[in-house]
């Protein structure tokens, strides 16, 4: 005997793994870790402190 076969379902599961996997493709392209916004923060402050040491004062 043939296996019956939700229609409905079938065409729901079939959209959540495409969302889900568009969303994980956004992730991968898009996503950063902690660790990563940390170290990028940190060199932006560093660039800040090196360019504020280079500052001439005018008086």
């Amino acid at each position: 005997m043939a296996q019956i076969t939700n229609l409905n379902r079938y065409r729901k599961d079939k959209a959540r793994a495409e969302k889900r996997r568009l969303g994980d493709e956004n992730a991968a392209k898009h996503g950063r870790t902690k660790a990563q916004k940390a170290a990028e923060q940190a060199d932006a402050e560093r660039a800040a402190r090196t360019l504020d040491q280079h500052r001439r004062d005018d008086n």
